[in-house]
């Protein structure tokens, strides 16, 4: 896959790089820490390359995604580095435009309780037109930037979890 067109972006966050990893990479964590966005989360695997985690979302995060589930497949997986790369296997309608969509996200020490997550999304238009209108990418960053923004107080709120 050559990716046609970029997205980036990052978001610091006032928790741990080791509790955000541990949540990010865990569906039972994210459905308990983003209730907002998922009423299910499904991993077929334990959770490295090759597994597959299917995504249920809210009815808000459906109302904004266009679908009610994304169904994704982890490609890499570096707990010392913490860098997940997972490829969008089918989600709302913005992928209908897609051939493919991969996403990876980092997260780095900021300090003794804050961290900065890194995502960055590739992704080639099936008309090969280039990039997304500004909508549909900018569905794609708050869905990524309102996922870590929900995993946030929940941790801040929960200071024993996942530690």
């Amino acid at each position: 896959m050559v990716a046609d067109c970029v997205i980036t972006n990052e978001c610091a966050l006032a928790v741990s790089a080791d509790r955000m990893w541990k949540v990010s990479c865990s569906g039972e964590a994210l459905l308990k820490a983003c209730t907002d966005f998922f009423v299910a989360v499904n991993v077929e695997g334990d959770g490295g390359p090759g597994s597959v985690t299917t995504s249920t979302l809210s009815t808000a995060a459906a109302a904004a995604s266009g679908g009610s589930f994304v169904r994704g497949r982890v490609v890499a997986r570096d707990d010392a580095a913490r860098v997940l790369r997972t490829e969008v296997l089918e989600s709302g309608k913005v992928r209908n435009q897609l051939k493919f969509l991969v996403n990876e996200v980092k997260v780095e020490v900021a300090g003794d309780d804050a961290c900065l997550a890194k995502f960055r999304v590739e992704y080639e238009r099936i008309d090969g037109d280039g990039a997304l209108a500004p909508e549909d990418q900018a569905v794609i960053v708050e869905g990524y930037l309102g996922i870590l923004k929900a995993i946030e107080p929940y941790l801040v709120a929960n200071p024993s979890e996942f530690a």
